[in-house]
C-alpha cells in the first residue's frame, strides 16, 4: 500500500499500533546498521533508505530525480516487506545472489522461516524476522561497495541489453531472407533450432 506520508513519523503514526510497533523495532535496526551517508526518508509511499543527490548527483537511472535507492520498509495489507536493493542486483534468471544465498542461510539457521520474493522479504509479524539477520544484512555492503555495485550491475545490464538487440536484429535478417527467397518461387528452408 503506496501511502501519501511526508515523513517517516508520520507514516508511522498512520499504522495500527501492532504494525507501527514491528516497523519501529526494524527501522531501529536498519538506521543502527546503514553506513553514513545512506539516509532515511519517504520514497515510493514506504520508508526508504538511500544515497541522496549529494553524493551520487545520477540518482536512480530509472528516474534520475529520485536519489539511488539501497533500502525500504513498508506495510502491507497482509504483511510487512522489507526491501534490499543490493540482493537481487546481481540475479541472472533464477541464480540468486551471493547476498540472497547467505540470507537464505542465516534466516534459516535463526529458525525462522523465510518469504522472499523478487524484490522484497515479507513477514506477518515482527517475530517472524530475525533482527539480527537483518542488521547484518544491512550492514553488510558499504555506501561505496553498494555504488560500485550498482554501477557495475548498470554496465553488466547495459551490455546484455545489447547482445540481445543484435541477436534480435540477426534474427529478423533470417527471416527477411527466407521470407524473401520464398516470395522469389525459390525453395526455402525451415529453421529449426533443437536443444541438445
Amino acid at each position: 500500500m503506496i501511502s501519501k506520508a511526508a515523513t517517516v513519523e508520520e507514516y508511522l503514526k498512520s499504522l495500527p499500533e501492532e504494525r507501527r510497533v514491528a516497523l519501529e523495532a526494524l527501522r531501529k535496526v536498519i538506521l543502527a546498521n546503514l553506513d553514513k551517508g545512506i539516509e532515511e526518508g519517504m520514497t515510493y509511499g514506504m520508508i526508504g533508505y538511500y544515497v541522496p543527490h549529494s553524493i551520487y548527483p545520477p540518482g536512480y537511472h530509472c528516474d534520475p530525480k529520485m536519489p539511488l535507492g539501497y533500502a525500504g520498509l513498508a506495510s502491507q495489507k497482509q504483511y510487512i516487506s522489507l526491501y534490499v536493493c543490493h540482493m537481487f542486483w546481481e540475479c541472472e534468471g533464477s541464480k540468486p545472489t551471493a547476498h540472497a544465498t547467505w540470507l537464505r542461510k542465516a534466516w534459516t539457521a535463526a529458525g525462522k522461516k523465510l518469504d522472499m520474493g523478487k524484490c522484497c522479504i515479507r513477514f506477518k509479524r515482527l517475530e517472524d524476522a530475525p533482527l539480527d539477520v537483518i542488521g547484518e544484512l544491512i550492514r553488510r555492503v558499504p555506501l561505496k561497495t553498494y555504488i560500485r555495485s550498482y554501477e557495475e550491475s548498470l554496465a553488466q545490464n547495459t551490455k546484455d541489453a545489447a547482445k540481445r538487440s543484435a541477436a534480435r536484429k540477426a534474427a529478423k535478417k533470417v527471416t527477411r531472407k527466407v521470407t524473401s527467397a520464398s516470395a522469389r518461387g525459390k525453395k526455402s528452408t525451415t529453421i529449426t533450432s533443437a536443444k541438445r
